[in-house]
């Protein structure tokens, strides 16, 4: 089985860009979307921290919360089948607010 790279360079260099979006509330853009294929987990992350290896943004579980994700646990994951997390490869970005409204109208942002 081939395991998916989680984070490119280029999604690296796109996290760089954006830098820490608090100050853009509900405007700060989701660049990255990572999902379980077995569960409803998902994180949509607006931030990452080469240093800390640390994803932050909006996650979808049990409850919908703002985190941060460890890079490293994502990768160790294996949920049932042992399937892996998987990244999104047809995310379009879109802002941190049009994800809440979609989620909170019971929709799936895509």
């Amino acid at each position: 089985m081939k395991i998916m790279k989680l984070l490119t360079k280029e999604l690296e260099h796109r996290f760089a860009q954006l830098g820490r979006q608090e100050e853009k509330g509900d405007g700060a853009v989701v660049a990255a979307k990572f999902f379980s294929p077995t569960s409803s987990w998902t994180l949509y992350a607006t931030e990452y921290d080469p240093e800390r290896r640390e994803f932050f943004g909006l996650v979808e579980g049990l409850e919908v919360e703002f985190g941060y994700t460890s890079l490293d646990e994502l990768a160790a994951v294996r949920g049932p089948y042992g399937l892996p997390i998987e990244r999104d490869l047809y995310w379009h970005e879109r802002t941190i607010g049009e994800v809440q409204e979609a989620l909170a109208a019971g929709r799936r942002p895509l």
